[in-house]
């Protein structure tokens, strides 16, 4: 009997947990990334279905042997995903949230505390085949328009990209050529026109063949270019 109200008790909580916006993840402790099992600790952003394109283009452009990192990893499911398809691969990950670089540890990756490129070995200087991220993008205004579980629980930096949304994203533009190999890709997911508002950022730094992707119900969802390899700056740490 004592055991069965315990249960009770315990399910009420959780369903009180859920009814407050709690995020569904953080209760159960884990949530699924393209068929992957990613643990997810409280507080640490929740991976949401909207990046798995992001992850898929990152995936196939990342050879059996090559070299990936992903910013601002979060859990690091993004990583996962790589990890899982290229086992012969390196991939590595940064993360600013301490928090999240302990969940990503958890999970298996290879990641790095520090804000970008900032924390990563030297050794990938030149050397990577993929840089992906799930980079801070919604412009400042439009914060208060999350939602309720976003807004409450989830650290705002985790979503603030400036003004208008392209602060981070052009400080990766701008520093991912440091690591990137020539005809390495750079993918990062973005929203609204701020693919248009990069256009000249993606030339400054010589990278081509930029394409803009949607999900499979149009919205738009990243941008993938690649790397002439003309473009070099001092990294950043």
């Amino acid at each position: 009997m004592t055991c069965a109200n315990g249960n009770g008790l315990a399910l009420e909580s959780l369903v009180e947990r859920r009814l407050r916006g709690e995020p569904l993840a953080w209760i159960v402790g884990s949530t699924t990334f393209c068929g992957l099992t990613v643990r997810v600790d409280p507080g640490v952003y929740v991976p949401r279905w909207q990046s798995e394109p992001l992850a898929r283009r990152a995936l196939s452009r990342l050879p059996d042997d090559g070299t990936a990192i992903d910013l601002c990893t979060g859990s690091g499911c993004i990583a996962m995903t790589l990890m899982s398809q290229r086992p012969r691969s390196r991939v590595v990950a940064s993360e600013l949230d301490q928090r999240a670089v302990s969940c990503a540890a958890a999970n298996g990756v290879e990641v790095y505390a520090g804000d970008l490129f900032a924390s990563l070995p030297n050794e990938l200087l030149g050397a990577v085949d993929v840089v992906v991220g799930v980079v801070p993008y919604v412009p400042s205004a439009s914060m208060a328009f999350l939602p309720r579980d976003t807004f409450t629980y989830e650290n705002a930096l985790a979503y603030d990209g400036g003004d208008d949304g392209t602060s981070v994203l052009r400080r990766v533009i701008r520093e991912s050529p440091a690591y990137l190999r020539p005809g390495g890709a750079l993918l990062l997911e973005l929203g609204g026109a701020e693919a248009n508002a990069l256009v000249d950022e993606f030339d400054r730094y010589d990278f081509s063949d930029v394409i803009v992707f949607s999900d499979d119900d149009g919205d738009l969802r990243g941008v993938e270019a690649t790397f002439s390899g003309q473009s070099k700056i001092e990294p950043s740490h």
